[in-house]
């Protein structure tokens, strides 16, 4: 599970140097200067990490 919540960031930063993941449109958005876009990826990316965050903690808490 931690893991997972790992992968997550690393796609988003790996997509913004050219590698796929979360960060490709982000990437794409920014190249083209679509603001709204890039501000709805933005919410969508921290929305992610917040709830990969608190399944990731609910789990921890759960096991230990």
């Amino acid at each position: 599970m931690f893991r997972w919540d790992i992968n997550i960031r690393e796609s988003t930063i790996l997509g913004l140097v050219g590698a796929g993941g979360l960060g490709i449109q982000l990437s794409a958005s920014l190249a083209t200067l679509a603001w709204n876009q890039v501000a709805m990826i933005f919410v969508v990316i921290l929305a992610t990490v917040l709830v990969s965050e608190w399944v990731s903690a609910k789990v921890r808490q759960a096991v230990i």
